[in-house]
């Protein structure tokens, strides 16, 4: 008989059909016995009453993988408004085994309890809700595509396992390459650059890897970025805008389709304002900050996290917004590859949500001369081999362009509500953890 999925019961009652899936939880009551089955679309109650299909369950475990068929039978009490009754039972992949933790249970995400959920992660992501948060991240990152597709972006994929890191710094990783070493891609930075020559607009939704020796709430070792570049662009606000507009397509599009999901995970309430994002100089945020906390940061060149958690409140509250936006870095935090407005800033924000930087958004440097004589400002060799076809790119020419490096995972994370950047990440890397 052909399979039938649980969420389509209520379409065939009165039918005999057959369901495959795990056994999600029993109910073993003598005269009436109930199981529960789950599939890839949710679950399903069953009326077990024949003694001979009870017994064929006897010392099985949750997550032995059965075929269930029986008649449809209508009941508003029951997951999606109908159960099977006359249920015969088919084992397809027997567990005796007792489950060390009980998925159709509350998975407990304290702060204290991380290392049991990401220990046992195999077995709880079987349960209903936990599956929900990377359901939810699934139709984030589908959302993003379906986006930059109709605005005329190129999908690329670029290398991960790359030379010895040119720009240096402590925050890579190093491996033996056949008796060279390699490092592995921070970011597809120089790649994405390249690409605007070919295709002008150009995104990559794919894995980068920080040896940054950070156990906090935000940090991940291998995390998922969203990178974008886009050219022929003409000015930094509209890349600003195009970077804000994806994010806001996203969230709006998933707070639609997962309205219940977002309720039942407790996620905040979505606000975005009707017109542009709000944008604050860090030169203004830090006057107000100081002004409101008595905490001097004018001195920083970046924002303290205490910083951006209070503007995101500020904009929350005062102008309607989870999102907002950090702008005009002082020159001084300034890459070598970001375009410079004067002496003072750098064309540079950072896109805050829910009081946690999402995006940074940079315009770049696209003139050959000017990108020589930052790098060789920046104390960077413009001989090293590592820069070889980087700088081929730009004398041959590229357009003024920007972009983008956007976590996926931290996204996730403040669109759920979660607490930990782990929780929004199947198997997490942390400077502790390299399993599962």
């Amino acid at each position: 008989m052909t399979r039938t999925l649980t969420k389509e019961l209520i379409a065939h009652v009165g039918e005999t059909i057959t369901i495959q899936g795990w056994l999600h939880k029993k109910r073993l009551l003598g005269g009436l016995n109930f199981i529960t089955l789950r599939d890839r679309s949710g679950i399903a109650q069953n009326l077990i009453d024949n003694k001979e299909e009870v017994e064929k369950l006897r010392g099985l475990q949750i997550g032995t993988v059965l075929a269930l068929t029986g008649v449809v039978t209508a009941d508003e009490r029951a997951p999606g408004g109908a159960e099977l009754h006359d249920v015969t039972v088919e084992v397809l992949v027997p567990v005796t085994d007792e489950s060390p933790i009980e998925i159709d249970k509350p998975i407990n995400h304290k702060s204290e309890n991380l290392d049991t959920l990401f220990e046992y992660r195999v077995l709880n992501i079987r349960n209903l809700q936990e599956q929900k948060i990377f359901k939810i991240r699934a139709s984030l990152t589908r959302y993003i595509r379906s986006f930059l597709y109709e605005n005329e972006f190129t999908e690329i994929d670029t290398p991960k396992l790359l030379a010895e890191a040119t720009e240096g710094g402590a925050e890579v990783f190093t491996l033996d390459y056949f008796g060279k070493q390699a490092t592995l891609a921070q970011s597809p930075q120089f790649y994405k650059q390249i690409m605007v020559g070919a295709f002008e607009r150009v995104y990559e939704i794919g894995h980068s890897y920080r040896a940054e020796p950070s156990a906090t709430t935000r940090h991940l070792t291998e995390l998922t970025m969203l990178d974008i570049e886009m050219g022929f662009v003409e000015s930094h606000k509209e890349v600003m805008d195009m970077v804000g507009n994806t994010v806001r397509d996203a969230l709006t599009k998933v707070y639609t389709d997962h309205a219940d999901d977002l309720r039942s995970l407790n996620a905040p309430e979505l606000k975005l304002p009707e017109g542009d994002i709000p944008e604050f100089t860090i030169a203004e945020i830090h006057d107000m900050y100081t002004k409101a906390n008595g905490v001097d940061t004018t001195q920083e060149k970046d924002l303290i996290p205490d910083e951006e958690r209070w503007i995101a409140d500020y904009a929350k509250k005062n102008l309607g917004s989870d999102l907002v936006y950090a702008t005009s870095f002082p020159a001084v935090a300034g890459k070598f590859y970001h375009k410079f407005k004067d002496d003072n800033t750098v064309a540079w924000a950072d896109l805050l949500f829910r009081g946690l930087e999402i995006a940074t958004v940079p315009l770049r440097e696209n003139n050959y001369d000017k990108m020589i004589e930052q790098m060789t400002r920046a104390g960077l060799d413009v001989t090293d081999e590592g820069f070889r076809y980087y700088l081929q790119a730009f004398k041959y020419g590229l357009p003024q362009h920007g972009g983008c490096g956007l976590g996926i995972d931290r996204l996730v994370q403040k669109t759920v509500g979660l607490s930990n950047v782990k929780e929004a990440t199947l198997f997490p890397r942390d400077i502790n953890r390299l399993t599962p």
